[in-house]
């Protein structure tokens, strides 16, 4: 699908208060007091919770081009089914079968890399906003925190359509930021156990558990279009449930990390992206 005036209004779309809730979340004034009970109040969830919503984080001006985006860009999305572990890993034949590094289901997400990310992309833009970053790196209580070094993983772009299924599992990074762009018409919900393991105890009794069907500690993410999340998906195991319904749903996928240059495991590309090499030149709208 195409969209005539997208690259003539985003590029109209250049001040950071037509794109930022900076009266909710002023990120160019830290020393205010709502700047700072704001990180406090962060800090506080991502303690007991695992996870930080900020609801309304971008404009409703902002929204609407981020989705419009996302339709053009969605349309460049791999989509490949997937069976595997909570692990992103292969399994171990020498556990029994129902060991949770065995346990498998099969998934279906569209993923656009970074790589085909126009430079005029906003939401390229705001992942690479330095001001965001610095934010983020205060609430997680970082000196700093860099974008990836991956030229296909540094920011994603989910697409799930209709019956499509992200499957229970850990992340490889300690914490992941996202941006809510689109819900589907129904499903599409963003479940989670907080802190299940830890670096050391993996707790497999516990994810076992969960694998098999318990519902104990799951907990529910509303998500709504526009809201930030940051979540701490290494030791806390989430999936997405199945998308219901004709209309995609969207994520903006912000990957960071609190060193420079981190790469995806190849592992992790070719179920993600089907290559290993990024695109020789930035696409254009």
């Amino acid at each position: 699908m195409t969209d005539k005036n997208l690259k003539s209004d985003l590029e109209g779309l250049q001040k950071w208060d037509r794109i930022i809730n900076f009266n909710a979340y002023p990120l160019l004034d830290p020393s205010s007091y709502t700047f700072k009970s704001l990180i406090a109040k962060c800090q506080d969830d991502m303690k007991k919770r695992g996870a930080c919503e900020l609801p309304e984080f971008v404009t409703n001006a902002a929204l609407s081009l981020l989705q419009r985006e996302s339709v053009v860009l969605a349309e460049k999305a791999f989509f490949k089914p997937v069976t595997g572990n909570a692990y992103l890993a292969p399994g171990d034949p020498k556990l029994p079968a129902d060991h949770p590094l065995n346990l498998t289901e099969d998934t279906r997400v569209g993923v656009v890399a970074y790589d085909q990310f126009p430079k005029i992309s906003l939401l390229r833009r705001i992942y690479e906003y330095q001001p965001l970053m610095n934010f983020i790196g205060l609430i997680l209580k970082l000196p700093e925190i860099f974008p990836y070094g991956d030229p296909l993983g540094a920011l994603n772009l989910s697409v799930m359509e209709q019956d499509d299924y992200l499957r229970w599992h850990f992340d490889q990074t300690d914490f992941v930021t996202s941006l809510a762009i689109q819900a589907g018409e129904g499903g599409g919900a963003f479940e989670y156990v907080p802190m299940i393991r830890n670096p050391k105890n993996e707790n497999y009794p516990d994810v076992q558990s969960l694998l098999k069907g318990s519902r104990a500690r799951v907990v529910h993410l509303e998500n709504k279009p526009g809201t930030l999340v940051l979540f701490q998906g290494r030791y806390s195991i989430h999936r997405v449930t199945k998308i219901e319904g004709r209309r995609p749903r969207y994520i903006g996928l912000f990957g960071y990390d609190s060193t420079p240059g981190v790469m995806s495991t190849p592992h992790l590309r070719e179920i993600r992206y089907g290559r290993q090499e990024a695109l020789p030149a930035n696409p254009e709208y």
